[in-house]
């Protein structure tokens, strides 16, 4: 059974672990590796709510939403749906830098660092 002690301290053992989450709201710029070897302008808007990351990308190919949005601590990851299939991304903040790397779509997985614009 738990007591009111316990629960207290458990309720502020969660609030101290949301308090470090991840802070990537707002705007990010980044140069990300294309097939054909070049880099390619993107931005990056990210909206954090606790652990769920909204936002889009916006590049060459125009805006694209991103989904499946999560934040783990310093952890973050996303979906975006392409021509060539479905990219996952996932990155560790450090900072006003994020170092993702993308999966999926067509061709190998590639690392990029995004950084937070000013």
């Amino acid at each position: 059974m738990i007591t009111k002690p316990m629960s207290f301290l458990f309720g502020g053992l969660l609030l101290t672990i949301a308090a470090f989450a991840a802070d990537v709201t707002g705007k990010w710029t980044a140069q990300v590796p294309a097939r054909d070897g070049q880099t390619r302008d993107a931005t990056f808007t990210f909206k954090a709510e606790g652990d769920k990351l909204t936002g889009a990308m916006s590049g060459q190919q125009g805006d694209r939403p991103i989904s499946e949005g999560k934040i783990s601590g310093d952890t973050v990851s996303f979906v975006v749906e392409t021509q060539r299939g479905k990219q996952t991304y996932t990155g560790t903040l450090a900072g006003d830098e994020i170092k993702f790397k993308r999966d999926g779509g067509q061709g190998q997985a590639r690392e990029f660092v995004a950084k937070r614009a000013k």
